[in-house]
């Protein structure tokens, strides 16, 4: 009896203290929430009554509206420009092979390992000579730079469990290039070209070190704008905009669990 129950307090112990954990992680996470119900001006837990005035200021000041919509059309073209290139350049090497393979990898990761000031500081120099500053053009390929490392990680990876004989039998029986790479290397990659994509929409939608350099007035994005909100003055819309997107977030969670969830077949 007794060698039976140890087993059982052992996993009960490490239950508790995985649901320990996550409180303490989630816990900042739920302050969110009442902070950006309070009726006033300051951030402070709401006491006599609430207000969604900060929520509604979201859509009715232009200066939070635009910077989302920049921010969300910034996003969607990184995303598009950075999974094309990154998927293109994982497929290129994984068709390759030699040392001077291993190189290429190497420095299309690089921007992962150089410190995001580095990045900044880079860019700025660059794009200084180019014209580009403050322009959405000049952050979007800004961000692209730092988003293709991203997607040649998760798309390499998708790539190392395909077997090229899938391939090899359909140039044999006469496909052409283009076709296997649309109808055979690409679906069965999918999985990691969507997690590029999703790792790069994030990475570009809350990217603020790189766009600080390069922006100034006629660009403002979402994180410069909260960047400003807390350097001049804590606004509670940015607690608003933060629940917003932790909603969003476990919506897009919970969809896709549920969406894993429903039986093959139907």
């Amino acid at each position: 009896m007794q060698p039976a129950a140890t087993p059982r307090l052992s996993r009960t112990i490490v239950i508790a203290l995985g649901w320990l954990g996550l409180i303490f992680l989630l816990a900042p996470l739920a302050v969110v929430f009442p902070v950006s119900l309070t009726p006033e001006r300051y951030l402070s837990m709401p006491t006599d009554s609430i207000s969604f005035q900060h929520y509604a200021k979201l859509i009715s000041d232009t200066r939070w509206s635009s910077s989302i919509l920049t921010s969300l059309w910034i996003a969607v073209l990184t995303t598009i420009a950075a999974t094309t290139i990154g998927t293109l350049c994982a497929i290129g090497l994984w068709r390759l092979s030699g040392r001077l393979t291993q190189y290429l990898r190497i420095l299309l990761l690089a921007p992962l390992i150089v410190p995001p000031i580095v990045h900044a500081l880079a860019f700025y120099r660059t794009w200084t000579d180019f014209n580009w500053l403050d322009t959405i053009s000049g952050v979007v390929i800004a961000h692209t730079v730092l988003c293709i490392p991203l997607v040649l990680i998760t798309v390499s990876t998708s790539l190392s469990g395909f077997d090229r004989r899938v391939e090899q039998a359909a140039r044999s029986l006469g496909a052409s290039t283009f076709t296997v790479l649309r109808r055979i290397v690409v679906p069965n990659i999918a999985p990691g070209i969507l997690a590029g994509a999703a790792f790069s929409f994030v990475t570009s939608w809350d990217e603020v070190v790189t766009v600080i350099f390069l922006t100034s007035r006629k660009v403002m994005t979402m994180p410069i704008v909260i960047w400003n909100s807390l350097s001049e003055r804590v606004d509670p819309a940015v607690a608003a905009i933060s629940a917003v997107m932790i909603l969003l977030t476990l919506i897009a969670v919970f969809l896709r669990l549920s969406k894993d969830r429903k039986p093959q077949g139907h």
